[in-house]
């Protein structure tokens, strides 16, 4: 059976129970498929602005009688009308309307939407006579003298009044968040399918080593890495740090025609320049204080194989002009020594500079920057691949992923719904290092949990939740803030436009994060930016 509380703190469900409250003092529901209502099962009951309504849900016999209403719609809903309109219209145990909208979800009815509490036509005195029977025999405080502080002829007159016409803007509006509800729910499975395809496909085309990622910027770096792993070209790899810039070079070497000689690394920011020119060309024995005996530098060592250079862009003027000669010539000088000493080496060098800015303020040398951006590796930040999220937390809670000896749980263990929603809103400064590490503190904090709690969570998480400019609401304030003489249609289409607008605005344009704070499919999403015209930044 599907769960359906996640799917009541979608933005668009939110603003729907805003919507049916404010102009009609009602409430928005969910029940399941065997027709219980979800609020009810958690322990909370809450009423429409009905007095009625009020008094039979908190009496025994009366909450028996509500829910079995709502069961019987359940089955009214399970057994169809034949019409076009989804929404039906069933009457309850004391005469009100409830009005229901099925979900479907898979194929399945997983349960419905339903609205109660109010009536289609004025109360007529025989129908209030029956009304106030029906409430007597089910909440016997309402008798005169029982003491439950009910003005039952005042809470008569108070029955919220949905004519013809309101009827069917409420049916409208549970439709559509029905809708919501079974795209959302086709996106997420959708996405489940794809993470369990691609944490098998090792070393396929959407995985390079430990590259994981299904975005279209990854797309773009796997198909570019598919035309370079073949050549022995020189390759520039520039990104953020904690983006996989030495990921990126050793899928280049291991997929490439070297993968059975060396790879070295080093990082040209870790030592000063004597050090650096030491680790990179060699010396030899008394070139320096220290110098013992003769010593074969990395570039000797990668012979025949791939050099890997991080942060070249810490590079001083002096170790490039030493570095533009290797690479034009293939030849170096131990420090100290004499003679010239002959290599093969492919070199792959990374940054997170800016090297045209560098080569203009003249602290990076012009012809060595052509030399080493044969080919350009652009890797995206995690902030502009969150449609790699949920493939990334795959991939990293399983690798993290240690059963205990004798443990019954053989599989990693999930993040709940909130803890998902506060890693999708976070900006990701350290980019994907910075995800691993904090997948990694939750499973060891988290212990045997099954599901991984928001509160595992670095604090640095919810501060930057917190951080965030307030949603302004996108529902109304208020009975009158809506014109009720226009199309219902147009009013929700201006709370969706002004919803999208504001979520465009905090998100920078990232439509599959607003998509995901919504709740509605990237394609959902695109379709509607477009149909808004708000595909344009101001």
């Amino acid at each position: 059976m599907v769960d359906l509380r996640a799917y009541e703190k979608l933005h668009t469900i939110q603003m729907l129970k805003d919507v049916v409250r404010k102009w009609w003092n009602v409430e928005l529901a969910f029940a399941d498929a065997r027709g219980y209502v979800i609020d009810h099962a958690e322990g909370r009951v809450v009423p429409p602005d009905n007095d009625f309504c009020r008094l039979a849900l908190f009496s025994k016999e009366g909450f028996r009688r509500c829910n079995e209403s709502v069961k019987v719609a359940r089955d009214k809903l399970r057994g169809g009308t034949g019409k076009a309109r989804r929404t039906i219209i069933h009457e309850c145990h004391l005469g009100f309307d409830v009005v229901a909208c099925p979900l479907v979800l898979e194929g399945d009815f997983a349960g419905f939407l339903f609205v109660g509490g109010s009536m289609h036509a004025p109360l007529a005195p025989v129908a209030k006579e029956t009304l106030l029977r029906k409430i007597r025999e089910i909440a016997p405080s309402t008798e005169p003298g029982g003491g439950s502080g009910t003005d039952l002829e005042r809470a008569a007159a108070r029955i919220p009044h949905l004519g013809e016409t309101e009827i069917e803007h409420l049916c409208d509006l549970l439709e559509l968040g029905a809708t919501e509800i079974q795209d959302y729910h086709a996106e997420q499975k959708r996405r489940e399918r794809e993470v369990t395809s691609l944490s098998m496909e090792l070393g396929e085309r959407y995985r390079f080593e430990n590259i994981v990622g299904n975005s279209r910027a990854m797309q773009n770096v796997f198909r570019l890495l598919e035309k370079i792993i073949e050549s022995e070209s020189t390759v520039l790899i520039h990104g953020e740090s904690g983006t996989g810039k030495e990921l990126i070079a050793r899928a280049i070497h291991y997929n490439g025609p070297r993968q059975k000689r060396a790879f070295v690394v080093q990082n040209c920011s870790a030592f000063n320049d004597n050090l650096l020119e030491s680790a990179l060309f060699g010396h030899v024995k008394g070139s320096f204080t220290g110098a013992i005996k003769d010593k074969k530098g990395l570039f000797e060592i990668a012979d025949a194989g791939t050099f890997f250079l991080d942060e070249v862009g810490d590079m001083s003027p002096a170790l490039q002009v030493k570095l533009l000669r290797v690479l034009q010539e293939g030849t170096f000088t131990p420090v100290g020594g004499t003679e010239q000493r002959q290599v093969d080496v492919r070199v792959i060098a990374a940054t997170h500079k800016d090297l045209t800015k560098l080569v203009e303020r003249g602290e990076f040398r012009e012809d060595l920057f052509y030399r080493i951006n044969v080919i350009k590796v652009q890797v995206p930040p995690l902030r502009e691949r969150m449609d790699d999220l949920p493939l990334l937390l795959e991939h990293f809670l399983r690798k993290h992923f240690r059963p205990r000896p004798g443990a019954l749980r053989t599989r990693p263990p999930r993040l709940s719904t909130e803890a998902m929603s506060l890693m999708q809103t976070y900006p990701w400064p350290g980019n994907i290092r910075e995800l691993e590490n904090e997948i990694e503190r939750c499973m060891v904090l988290g212990g045997e949990f099954e599901e991984l709690p928001a509160e595992l969570l670095s604090q640095r998480l919810a501060d930057a939740a917190r951080a965030q400019p307030a949603r302004e609401r996108a529902a109304p304030t208020g009975r009158g803030a809506y014109d009720k003489a226009a199309s219902l249609k147009d009013a929700v289409e201006q709370l969706e436009r002004d919803l999208i607008h504001q979520g465009l605005i905090r998100t920078h344009w990232n439509k599959s994060q607003l998509a995901k704070e919504l709740g509605i499919s990237r394609s959902n999403l695109i379709m509607k930016v477009e149909r808004y015209g708000l595909d344009k930044k101001p």
